[in-house]
């Protein structure tokens, strides 16, 4: 079973909030890894957008992603692009 981990900061004015859990949500869901999402000391389901919003993390918060799974590395780079392209939202 490969495990991968990836640490990123949030760069997007207004953090995670709804659309961007949303983003993330859906990136994981579309991956056949167990993906988890910390932040601080909170820890969420990466394919769960409402355990997502409770780790209301602000700008400049690090993320850290965890997939253990056939294509993890996969869907952790893809959850670290969304992360630093600011969630698609000008600043």
């Amino acid at each position: 079973m490969v495990r991968v981990l990836k640490s990123v900061r949030i760069v997007n004015s207004a953090g995670l909030h709804a659309r961007p859990c949303h983003q993330l949500a859906a990136a994981a869901l579309a991956s056949q890894s167990r993906v988890t999402v910390r932040c601080d000391d909170r820890e969420a389901d990466g394919k769960s957008i409402l355990e997502l919003m409770t780790l209301a993390a602000p700008l400049g918060s690090v993320l850290e992603f965890e997939a253990e799974g056939a294509d993890a590395e996969a869907v952790v780079e893809r959850l670290s692009q969304v992360v630093a392209s600011g969630f698609g939202e000008s600043a």
